[in-house]
């Protein structure tokens, strides 16, 4: 056989061998077109609901304080930049939508606006009560003794909803970060009161009774009025700082309907996750504010 021959029957066999190939590769190759099924209808739902924003009210949110802008809401802090141990001043505004100063506030627990300050291990807290200038401004003298970052928490209610924005505020210098302390049932305020939280079986998602029995010198406590209630409660969560929306019950120090509970203070809290959580209690007595800090688990 010659050459040409043969070469004319070996590219013969070559085009058998790519035509099988490609109606393989039609049939069930990697590179074959497929139609996507339609999703079900529920599926649908799911993705519809998912995408959309369902906000609650504000007053009904368990956590709040975890962004700088919310419901048309803005915080804005002058100078968040601040010098270790000293006395600054601390100014701040709520803006709205279109950059306005807000200026009308509701009266909320005594007060048209509540500041809280702490670092970001959740040491150095502070509850403050700014004033508001003719120009809406809100202003505090703020002396923050530790470096490192610290979170601002303006905490108010406007038009009948109830918000907490948060800021960032700095201190120059080496932060010494402490652990958070680990969970027990008493703790000594900074007024030497022994203080003893009950807060029986905290679950996630679920409204737990918390319970603060205040003694000194081993006496009961009976504590005065602040701030509207036996006592003031704020609660954060360890990690990211969310602010816990929590609020005063009745029958404790403070509330002349006295109940069973008459000798300690109660507060109402629903802690959203499981977490570690810092508690920081704040009652009245002899005149003085006194404040108490315990770390509580939510499992």
């Amino acid at each position: 056989m010659s050459v040409p021959v043969r070469l004319a029957g070996f590219a013969a066999v070559l085009v058998l061998l790519f035509a099988g190939a490609a109606l393989a590769g039609d049939l069930a190759g990697p590179d074959r077109e497929q139609e996507i099924p339609e999703p079900s209808q529920e599926h649908s739902d799911m993705s519809a609901s998912t995408s959309e924003s369902h906000e609650a009210p504000a007053a009904d949110r368990p956590v709040r304080g975890l962004a700088v802008a919310e419901d048309g809401l803005r915080v804005v802090v002058e100078d968040p930049e601040l010098r270790r141990a000293r006395a600054e001043r601390l100014a701040f505004r709520i803006v709205d939508e279109r950059g306005e100063t807000v200026r009308d506030f509701d009266v909320e627990h005594t007060k048209r606006m509540h500041l809280i300050v702490a670092r970001r291990d959740l040491t150095g807290f502070q509850h403050l009560h700014p004033e508001q200038g003719d120009d809406g401004t809100w202003t505090t003298e703020l002396r923050l003794d530790e470096a490192g970052s610290y979170r601002l928490f303006a905490d108010f209610s406007h038009e009948d909803e109830a918000h907490t924005l948060a800021a960032d505020l700095r201190v120059d210098g080496a932060a010494d970060l402490e652990p958070l302390p680990a969970p027990r049932a008493t703790a000594l305020s900074d007024g030497g009161y022994d203080v003893r939280l009950d807060a029986g079986s905290a679950r996630p998602g679920e409204e737990a009774d918390l319970r603060f029995t205040i003694t000194r010198d081993g006496e009961a406590v009976h504590t005065e009025p602040y701030l509207g209630a036996g006592g003031h409660l704020v609660a954060l969560r360890d990690g990211d700082l969310a602010f816990l929306h929590v609020h005063p019950t009745e029958g404790g120090h403070g509330d002349e309907a006295a109940d069973e509970h008459e000798d300690s203070v109660g507060f109402a809290a629903t802690f959203p996750t499981e977490s570690r959580y810092r508690l920081f209690l704040q009652f009245q007595h002899e005149g003085r504010v006194h404040t108490v800090a315990f770390t509580h688990d939510v499992r």
